[in-house]
């Protein structure tokens, strides 16, 4: 019956649609049977703002699972349930110690939070979830091995979505390389560097931190410096906020990672897709089968980067690692100087650069 109609007799007056807020009916589900656990995460939903639902295991929490907000393990759980759709965050003491990640990535958890150095972070995470907002997408790129060209293939990336017109940004995750905007030459581009962002915490505003940055062929980056000065200290929830920020006022963050296992923990975790880039040499296959042991479980796969004296196809390399090929990385001439004095912009500019880095985009490169 149309609600505009009268009712006839013997009917019931139509009632009143209910009206229905998924921000406030939606849950945190946390699984565990630590007691300390529990009492962190119940303070920290509460400053939240949300309702939580504890069980002690994957069983009693099954079903609830795929109608929750957000899930949270604990560190005593050792599996999550299969085809389950709502992704789940690993939570742990820092008395776990290094376990915690490597047991993230054993039952496959997408992210790991340390309580309660990461309760802010937590918290900002679990207000987001109830209101989840569209986002772009943070592609990190890594070496296999040291000196295998994830920073070529980084910039030519985000060179080659800026010039097809998508709002690119990229991010130097590795504090002890050296400073990204060098292989820019654009360290003396205005803008906020990472030391800036030094004790940032809560949410960024994408727009501003977008107005903050420097530019640099076409797109804005964000660096370490590229001086000598110690390395500053940011933390992993500081990361997390800039790298939350890049994905709502982005459509692609490249995130140059590091290899250094804090800088993984504190970059990796945050991405969505990760390529791994390695020469086509036996040494650098077995450095990038080590590697893959200590990244996130999202979707990974792998770069063949050619050049003279290689031992090894690609896709046998592949084979040997376990994931999929996703391109091979030309060998420009002059690539080595190009990256030493800070022209790899230029590099990018060659057809086999940007048909290379097309084809990671899955966009049709252009011709000259």
């Amino acid at each position: 019956m149309n609600r505009h109609q009268h009712p006839g007799p013997g009917e019931s007056p139509p009632r009143e649609p209910v009206p229905w807020h998924p921000e406030e009916s939606a849950e945190t589900l946390l699984v565990t049977g630590v007691e300390a656990l529990r009492a962190d995460v119940e303070r920290i939903v509460a400053a939240a703002g949300g309702h939580l639902r504890t069980v002690q295991d994957i069983a009693g929490a099954a079903p609830f699972w795929d109608a929750a907000a957000a899930v949270l393990v604990g560190s005593d759980i050792r599996d999550l349930p299969p085809r389950r759709q709502a992704p789940a965050v690993l939570v742990g003491l820092r008395s776990d110690g290094d376990g915690l990640w490597h047991l993230a990535a054993a039952i496959g958890a997408e992210r790991v939070a340390v309580l309660p150095d990461a309760a802010a972070w937590l918290a900002e995470h679990l207000s987001r979830s109830r209101a989840p907002e569209d986002g772009g997408l943070v592609l990190g790129v890594i070496g296999g091995c040291g000196g295998a060209g994830a920073t070529t293939a980084a910039v030519w990336i985000a060179q080659a979505a800026a010039g097809l017109g998508v709002r690119a940004l990229l991010i130097d995750g590795d504090p002890w390389g050296g400073g990204l905007e060098l292989a820019l030459a654009a360290e003396d581009a205005y803008g906020l560097r990472w030391p800036d962002l030094a004790g940032a915490s809560g949410s960024i505003d994408p727009a501003q931190l977008d107005d903050a940055l420097p530019t640099a062929g076409g797109f804005p980056f964000l660096s370490w410096p590229g001086t000598g000065d110690r390395a500053a200290d940011i933390d992993a929830a500081t990361v997390a906020g800039v790298l939350d920020a890049a994905r709502r006022g982005c459509e692609l963050a490249v995130l140059d990672i590091g290899r250094g296992r804090e800088t993984l923990r504190s970059f990796a975790w945050e991405c969505d897709r990760i390529i791994v880039v390695a020469p086509a040499r036996l040494r650098a296959a077995v450095a990038t089968a080590r590697l893959l042991q200590e990244l996130p479980p999202v979707d990974t796969a792998l770069v063949v980067r050619a050049g003279p004296g290689a031992a090894l196809d690609a896709p046998l390399i592949a084979d040997s690692v376990g994931i999929p090929l996703h391109g091979i990385m030309p060998e420009i001439k002059g690539l080595a100087a190009a990256t030493e004095f800070g022209r790899l912009l230029e590099t990018g500019r060659r057809r086999a650069a940007r048909r290379f880095a097309a084809g990671l985009l899955d966009l049709n490169g252009a011709d000259d």
